[in-house]
């Protein structure tokens, strides 16, 4: 344990850091798979909705430093092509 007052506060800082990313993390990879399962569901309408909000949680994390920002760009690109796919299959 830390035994300076700027070391304790390091480790509090680090508590709420680790949970916040947690979180976003979390939330990031839930709003990719509302995306693919839609797509599988056949729904392109869903699926472009959720494909916007899975953008902004992808965009948000890797600016936030979560995600590596090339990580981000792929992950959007391949599900944006999945989901033109999708609509163009449904169409």
């Amino acid at each position: 344990m830390a035994n300076h007052k700027s070391a304790k506060k390091r480790a509090r800082q680090s508590l709420r850091r680790q949970a916040r990313n947690r979180n976003d993390r979390s939330e990031m990879r839930t709003a990719v798979k509302k995306v693919r399962v839609a797509i599988d569901a056949g729904d392109s309408q869903s699926a472009s909705g959720a494909l916007k909000d899975a953008e902004r949680k992808l965009r948000r994390a890797s600016n936030t430093g979560l995600i590596h920002w090339k990580t981000a760009s792929r992950q959007i690109s391949r599900l944006a092509k999945a989901t033109n796919r999708a609509a163009g299959a449904g169409a």
